[in-house]
């Protein structure tokens, strides 16, 4: 039975953008048809979107919430948990994220699973899962454990080429292991999420700029820097390669090295996805020279302005599939506490204001259709990590997870409005629209900026990657 119709002039389905109706009953779309086609049955609501524009609910496939990060007085602290994150991702327009369990905090594999959904499950205003994340020199029995996970729902596994920093030590996998790794995922029809810097050039960078007294952050990019970056995608890529079946997700992108290296392999037939991050796309390494440049930063730096252009032409390529956030929800006094190459806090609060921000710079600045937009903030994500059709799209079936954007809503961003920090980096940036509802699964969650939903909205979604994501780049 039909309970709700949401109407528009302005739809994006996944045949195209048009006028329709999207007939919803209970949690699922049952229909998008012609506006006035079907007939309203006695009873539904209307909710009547014309001159808006109505998109599938937004997906981050890359956040960190209750997160391992010191506080400013050195005690060990947390980023802010799903409760925070998740209202502040359906304030904008996102209704699933995607996060990590580490393998390494359970007494194997199932059990860190376990321990992960409790700090979820009742606490988030938006669906999410969870991508498995192993570290460090991995225990003879991690693979068969990686095995079972990937089909019990948790097909992407995140793997580190780097220590990332001098103090973090324990974070990389060797090439051994991630060989081991590659040969579990080709199996099992698993997804290798990678995290990928040479660590050789970024170690010694550090040596280098510390021995030489240039420890400032604003220095980062010398040491995560464009030669780390092709050099480790590059060799990933070519052990991928030689182990048929094995299918890589390039987490945040910053360089065009990396986006060269995916498309290179993409050319050579291999099933490589690529994604960057709005920081990346919209700042750069000569933003760290302002006062309080920390705000811009994440693992790795941010790069050039030439870098920054490829970004943005390997979304228009296929070289780059997804914009995410690599979500770290902390105060100002924690995004700040570091100012030193070796110290400064990654991530950054974005995943409120990423769909209307990407909408401005994609449609608004730069003339990308509606689709190519929804498919970067959305589809791209759903299909590469094994929600689609599900989410990311709305049609017959799908979830009724919906985004309605208001293009008459040109505000402009401050912290003082968004619902996830005290800081944003994209404070004083205009937008060309934002979120005026959000529906998560049928139910309204937020509607002209008040939060209707609760935090036991949220549910874990069960992923399996479709087979053709295997044969060579789909997207």
């Amino acid at each position: 039975m039909v309970d709700l119709i949401v109407r528009s002039d302005t739809v994006v389905t996944t045949q195209g953008v048009g006028a329709y109706d999207i007939l919803i009953s209970g949690e699922k779309i049952v229909a998008v048809a012609a506006i006035g086609s079907l007939p309203i049955p006695e009873g539904a609501k209307l909710i009547d979107a014309t001159g808006k524009i109505v998109i599938p609910g937004g997906i981050d496939p890359h956040v960190h919430c209750k997160w391992h990060l010191p506080n400013p007085d050195g005690s060990a602290g947390l980023t802010e948990p799903p409760d925070v994150v998740s209202k502040a991702a359906v304030h904008g327009g996102t209704t699933t994220m995607i996060d990590f369990t580490r393998a390494s905090q359970g007494v194997n594999v199932q059990d860190a699973i376990e321990k992960r959904e409790e700090d979820w499950k009742g606490h988030t205003a938006c669906d999410y899962a969870q991508h498995l994340m192993v570290e460090g020199a991995l225990p003879i029995h991690l693979p068969g454990q990686v095995a079972e996970a990937i089909q019990a729902g948790f097909p992407t596994v995140k793997i580190f080429t780097t220590d990332i920093t001098p103090s973090r030590k324990g974070r990389m996998v060797d090439f051994g292991d991630i060989w081991e790794i590659f040969q579990v995922l080709a199996a099992n029809q698993g997804m290798g999420v990678i995290h990928s810097e040479d660590n050789d050039i970024v170690m010694h960078m550090y040596g280098k700029l510390i021995r030489e007294g240039r420890t400032g952050f604003e220095n980062m990019a010398e040491v995560h820097n464009t030669l780390s970056e092709d050099i480790s995608f590059r060799r990933v890529m070519r052990l991928a390669e030689k182990v048929p079946g094995t299918a890589l997700y390039m987490m945040h992108v910053s360089a065009g090295t990396g986006v060269q290296a995916i498309r290179d392999a993409r050319a050579r037939g291999v099933p490589i996805y690529g994604e960057s991050l709005h920081q990346y796309m919209l700042y750069t390494s000569e933003d760290y020279k302002t006062p309080g440049g920390q705000i811009y930063h994440t693992y790795p730096s941010l790069k050039s302005s030439a870098d920054q252009a490829e970004l943005w032409a390997g979304t228009l390529d296929g070289a780059i599939n997804c914009v995410a956030t690599d979500e770290i929800c902390c105060t100002l006094a924690q995004k700040l506490q570091g100012a030193r190459i070796d110290d400064t806090t990654g991530g950054n609060a974005g995943v409120e204001p990423r769909v209307a921000l990407m909408y401005t710079e994609m449609v608004g600045k730069r003339g990308y259709s509606l689709s190519r937009f929804v498919d970067l903030v959305s589809t791209n994500a759903a299909k590469v990590m094994g929600l689609y059709p599900r989410k990311g799209a709305l049609a017959a079936g799908a979830d009724a997870d919906i985004c309605v954007l208001d293009p008459n809503d040109k505000r402009v961003v401050t912290a003082s409005e968004l619902h996830e920090a005290d800081y944003t980096p994209w404070e004083g940036r205009k937008m060309e629209a934002w979120p005026c509802m959000t529906l998560l699964r049928g139910k309204v969650v937020v509607e002209n900026g008040v939060f209707k939903g609760s935090l036991d909205d949220g549910k874990w979604q069960h992923r399996k990657v479709a087979a053709e994501m295997f044969n060579g780049p789909q997207l």
